[in-house]
C-alpha cells in the first residue's frame, strides 16, 4: 500500500510540475517578447529580492511542519497533530507581517541602495502583499506532504499558475506603455493575486481533510514544546535560506553591475543577466521535475524511518535516489550539450540563449544531485550542515563575481557557476553518503552512464543531421527521444538498470 501511495504521489507531483514548468517557460517566452530581455533582467532583480522576503516570511516552516506532523500521525492523536499545525500558522503569520512592514516602508531604500535601480520601486512596494499568503500556504503544503496527500498541493499550484498567467498578461499589457518599471510591477502584482487565491483554495482543502485524523489514537500531546521544536528545525533552514537568498540577491545585483564594467558588455549587461538567470536556467532545470517530486516526498519517509530507527531503509532509499538522479542528469546534460543551440532558438528564438545552454550543460548533473541531496539532508535533520554549505558557497560566489566579471565578463560568470555547483554538490553528496551509509559505485553508476549518455546523444545527433530536418521542433523532439531510448538500451544491456530495481526504490 505504501509503495502504491508513494508512486501515485510521485506521478501526481511530476505531472503537475511538468505542466507548471512547461506553462512557466511558455509564459516567460511571451513575457520576454512583451518586455524584452532588459525587462526580464529588471524583473529578475526584483524577483531575487522577492525570494529574499518570501524566504523570511515562510520561515523554512514547510519542512518543519512536514517532519513534526509525520511523527505525530505515526505516534500521536488528532489533537496533537492539529496543535502543531495551528502553532505553525501563528508563527509564520507573525514573521510574515513583520516582513510586510519592513519591505513596504523600506521600499525606496531597497530600490535605490540595495537593487540600485529606481525603476524597481513600484514592484517592490507591491511584492510584500503576497507574503502572509505564501507563509500560510507553505504550512498547509507541509501538512499535506506529511499526510502523503499531494493532490491538493498539485491542483492548487496549477490553479495558482493559471491565475498568475492570466493576471500578469492583463496587467503587463495595461502597464507596458508606461515602461518596463510598471510592466515589472504588473508581473509582481499578478503573483500577489495568484498567491492569495491559491492560499484560500488550499485552506478550504485543509478544512475538508481534518475529519480523517479522528482515527489517530497514540500519545495525547507531543513530547516537546511545539514552538521550540518548530524553531529548532525551521531556524537553521530559514537562516540558511535567508542568508543564502540575501547573498544571492546581492549577487544578482552585483552581476549586471560588474558585467557592465567588462569592456565588451556595456549596455548589454542587464540583458545578459536576464538571459542566463531568467531564460537559460529554467530550461536546464526543466527535466529535473521527477527528481524534485521524489525529493519532496522523501522528507516524510526519511523522517519516519529515522524516528523508528530504520537505518537500513534510510541507506537503501538514499542510494537508490542518488543513483536515479545521477543516471537521469547525465543524459539530460548530454542532450543540452549536443542540442542546446537548437533548443535556445526553438524556445526563445535566440542563438545567445542556445550558447548558454551548451556552455552550462556539463553542470546539469551537479545541479540535480545538489538539489536532491539538499532535500534529503533536511529530512535527516541535517539542516545545519546545509545552512553552512549554502552560506559558504554564496560568499565565495560574490567574491569571485567582484574579482572575475570586470575582467572576463560572461565567461567569468559561467566559470563561477561551474565552480559553485561542483563545490556544493560535492559537499552535500559526501555528507549525505556519510550520514546515511549510502555509496555510489564510481564506474558502474557514474563513469559508464556518463559515457553512454555522450555516445547516445552523439550518435542520435549525427543520424538526424543526415536527414537535413528543416524543423527545429522536429529535430529536438526526435533527438531527445532517440538519445534517451539509446541511453536506456545501453543501461539495460549492461544491466546497470533493471525495471524491478527502479520499482524497489519506492517499496517500503
Amino acid at each position: 500500500m505504501r509503495k502504491t501511495v508513494f508512486l501515485k504521489n510521485a506521478v501526481i507531483l511530476t505531472a503537475s510540475s511538468l505542466v507548471l514548468r512547461f506553462a512557466g517557460i511558455i509564459f516567460k517566452v511571451y513575457i520576454t517578447q512583451l518586455i524584452g530581455s532588459e525587462g526580464v533582467g529588471l524583473y529578475q532583480l526584483v524577483f531575487s529580492f522577492y525570494m529574499l522576503a518570501s524566504t523570511f516570511a515562510t520561515s523554512g516552516i514547510s519542512t518543519a511542519v512536514t517532519r513534526l506532523i509525520t511523527e505525530e500521525i505515526a505516534l500521536g492523536t488528532k489533537k496533537s497533530t492539529l496543535k502543531i499545525f495551528k502553532r505553525s500558522i501563528e508563527l509564520t503569520l507573525i514573521v510574515a507581517l513583520i516582513s510586510v512592514a519592513v519591505v513596504y516602508f523600506g521600499a525606496e531604500f531597497i530600490a535605490k541602495t540595495i537593487i540600485g535601480d529606481i525603476r524597481s520601486l513600484p514592484a517592490i512596494k507591491i511584492l510584500p502583499l503576497s507574503l502572509p499568503f505564501m507563509g500560510v500556504s507553505s504550512c498547509i503544503r507541509g501538512y499535506f506532504i506529511a499526510r502523503r496527500r499531494v493532490t491538493p498541493n498539485a491542483l492548487t499550484q496549477i490553479f495558482e499558475q493559471g491565475i498568475r498567467i492570466g493576471a500578469v498578461l492583463i496587467l503587463v499589457k495595461k502597464f507596458i506603455k508606461k515602461g518596463i518599471a510598471y510592466a515589472s510591477a504588473g508581473v509582481i502584482l499578478g503573483d500577489c493575486i495568484a498567491e492569495g487565491l491559491s492560499c484560500l483554495v488550499l485552506y478550504l482543502c485543509y478544512l475538508s481533510s481534518k475529519k480523517s485524523l479522528n482515527r489517530l489514537s497514540g500519545r495525547k500531546n507531543p513530547p516537546f514544546g511545539v514552538i521550540k521544536e518548530l524553531g529548532r528545525i525551521s531556524l537553521p533552514i530559514t537562516s540558511g535560506r535567508y542568508l543564502n537568498t540575501a547573498l544571492r540577491t546581492a549577487e544578482n545585483v552585483l552581476v549586471p553591475k560588474n558585467l557592465a564594467r567588462y569592456p565588451h558588455s556595456g549596455a548589454n549587461a542587464l540583458s545578459q543577466f536576464g538571459m542566463i538567470k531568467g531564460m537559460a536556467l529554467p530550461i536546464l532545470f526543466f527535466p529535473s521535475t521527477l527528481l524534485n517530486a521524489i525529493s519532496t516526498l522523501l522528507i516524510p519517509e526519511m523522517s519516519e524511518a529515522v524516528a523508528k530507527n530504520m537505518r537500513s531503509t534510510v541507506k537503501e532509499l538514499t542510494h537508490q535516489v542518488l543513483r536515479l538522479t545521477a543516471l537521469l542528469s547525465f543524459v539530460f546534460g548530454a542532450i543540452f550539450l549536443f542540442a542546446g543551440q537548437k533548443i535556445g532558438v526553438l524556445i526563445y528564438k535566440s542563438a545567445d540563449v542556445g550558447f548558454l545552454l551548451v556552455a552550462l550543460s556539463p553542470i546539469v548533473p551537479f545541479m540535480y544531485l545538489d538539489s536532491v541531496s539538499d532535500g534529503i539532508l533536511k529530512g535527516l535533520d541535517q539542516q545545519t550542515f546545509t545552512f553552512r554549505t549554502a552560506i559558504s558557497d554564496s560568499t565565495l560566489r560574490i567574491i569571485l563575481i567582484l574579482c572575475l566579471l570586470p575582467i572576463s565578463g560572461m565567461r567569468g560568470f559561467i566559470g563561477i557557476m561551474y565552480f559553485s555547483n561542483f563545490l556544493t554538490c560535492f559537499l552535500n553528496v559526501r555528507r549525505l553518503c556519510k550520514v546515511s551509509g549510502a555509496k555510489l559505485k564510481i564506474f558502474r553508476e557514474i563513469v559508464f552512464p556518463i559515457s553512454f549518455s555522450l555516445i547516445s546523444s552523439f550518435v542520435s545527433g549525427t543520424l538526424l543531421k543526415t536527414l537535413n530536418l528543416s524543423s527545429d521542433l522536429l529535430f529536438v523532439s526526435l533527438f531527445a527521444v532517440l538519445s534517451i531510448g539509446l541511453y536506456v538500451s545501453l543501461l539495460s544491456f549492461t544491466k546497470i538498470v533493471e525495471l524491478k530495481q527502479v520499482l524497489q526504490t519506492f517499496k517500503r
